[in-house]
């Protein structure tokens, strides 16, 4: 099971969310081919109702305590509740550009 896979099944099992989406965007960064280390997660959910955008990411962290611990090296997280994403149109940001170098770059 793959990494994005395995986030999915945890938050649809414990978010019930009306939208999920769990995107590998590793390839717009200087990994290795095939590498799930940059993740994307939009999640759309009546749980989220009450909670503020911090609390919102902890109970999505307190549930891929294990991918955070291992594989992943950076998530971004773009929650809301079904009527904010009515609001929006049912569109979240894209993620920016990646700004880093190889190991190589950093060296000069």
């Amino acid at each position: 099971m793959t990494v994005c896979s395995k986030i999915e099944a945890v938050l649809k099992e414990n978010l019930n969310p009306s939208h999920l989406e769990v995107i590998n965007e590793s390839f717009m960064h200087n990994v290795e081919p095939g590498a799930e280390s940059h993740i994307r997660v939009v999640a759309v959910s009546e749980f989220f109702l009450d909670l503020n955008l911090v609390k919102r990411h902890q109970a999505i962290y307190k549930h891929i305590e294990e991918e955070l611990a291992g594989p992943i090296h950076a998530i971004t997280l773009h929650t809301f509740t079904p009527q904010e994403w009515e609001e929006r149109n049912e569109e979240s940001h894209p993620s920016p550009d990646c700004l880093g170098g190889s190991s190589e770059e950093q060296k000069e």
